[in-house]
């Protein structure tokens, strides 16, 4: 994020949520106006790519039934290599399939809340099978609405993005590494409002039924909602 601030001399910019030492893939990073809502996308789902190796080799079957026991609500207390307060809390993983399996080595994709820790994850799995385990590698593969095969950049390109508009007047590649702030909000049921509503919600007035031109079905009272 600091280096994304000074490349275009912003004032502001946010990350939706960190990603631990070592650990690679998608960190959403929003610009100016846009960290209003990045805040958003931190408290959404994420998916991992996670290696695991296990200190000795267990029966797949064993690992699977074990990794199966995770699925579901589970208490965790994040690691000691953590950025936040070492407090038990209850966490929910929504997914975990085990892609590979070689006796030492377990690929697998896990699908969780936002806070939930894969290295905490192959610890305790370790624990519960016997034989200890370690967290190898990981990868973000998804964070909110942001994918890994959907416009993943590095800064490197960024990098190059920002020389080609500024030495040759070529956007093109900055339009798409850049997203629009509604890329943001597009895992959000939407209300668009009228035109003539706008002015007086920016002004903290509520919305009323006359105001509303079009909304998703199924939008109940308490759910967040993104405003058009």
């Amino acid at each position: 994020v600091a280096w994304v601030k000074r490349m275009f001399g912003l004032s502001k910019a946010g990350h939706g949520g960190t990603l631990d030492p070592k650990v690679t893939g998608v960190l959403p990073v929003a610009l100016e106006e846009a960290t209003k809502v990045i805040g958003l996308v931190v408290h959404t789902s994420k998916e991992y790519m996670c290696v695991m190796q296990l200190h000795r080799p267990v029966p797949e079957e064993e690992l699977r039934r074990v990794l199966g026991m995770f699925v579901g609500e589970i208490y965790q207390r994040p690691p000691l290599r953590s950025s936040v307060k070492r407090s038990l809390r209850v966490k929910r993983i929504y997914e975990i399939e085990l892609l590979e399996y070689n006796g030492r080595y377990a690929l697998m994709r896990v699908l969780c809340e936002a806070g939930t820790y894969m290295r905490k994850l192959c610890h305790d799995a370790g624990l519960i099978l016997g034989v200890g385990a370690h967290m190898r590698e990981l990868r973000r593969t998804k964070s909110g609405p942001f994918r890994e095969q959907h416009g993943l950049v590095r800064l490197q390109e960024l990098s190059e993005a920002l020389y080609r508009w500024k030495n040759e007047g070529k956007e093109d590649l900055l339009r798409s590494y850049i997203k629009p702030v509604e890329y943001a909000v597009s895992h959000l049921p939407k209300i668009v409002i009228r035109d003539t509503a706008v002015d007086a919600i920016a002004h903290g007035a509520n919305l009323a039924v006359p105001g509303i031109a079009r909304l998703h079905e199924g939008i109940k009272r308490g759910d967040l909602v993104a405003l058009f």
